[in-house]
């Protein structure tokens, strides 16, 4: 059976949402987003796109920095509105310079940064 990119639940503008993991420690590196061709384009290179709702763009992520996500594998939820692809990062995957985006806590009332940025 082959995929077919347009049998999953896009939002309004067209988007789902993707939540990227580190596929060798199952660490949450970050969340996006991807529309359709994005999510072709991913299957098709092996490397993550996504789609930049603030450029109104796709990214490629590590285009600019360096810091690519190769595809080990994309899983659809049992809703089909929702997106996880487990990846193998090169470099930080946050734009802070941060091996995740998920880098503060709330602990205790207070928020806690938990992660420094990659020197």
């Amino acid at each position: 059976m082959s995929f077919d990119a347009t049998s999953l639940k896009y939002d309004a503008q067209g988007l789902i949402p993707v939540i990227a993991q580190a596929a060798g420690t199952g660490e949450v590196l970050m969340f996006a987003w991807m529309n359709v061709e994005a999510v072709r384009r991913t299957l098709a290179s092996g490397h993550v796109t996504y789609w930049s709702r603030s450029r109104q763009a796709f990214w490629a992520k590590g285009e600019s920095s360096g810091h690519v996500q190769r595809l080990v594998e994309m899983r659809i939820d049992c809703d089909r509105d929702c997106l996880l692809v487990l990846v193998e990062q090169t470099g930080p995957a946050c734009h802070t310079n941060r091996r995740s985006c998920f880098y503060t806590a709330l602990r205790g009332g207070a928020e806690v940064e938990i992660l420094a940025p990659v020197s």
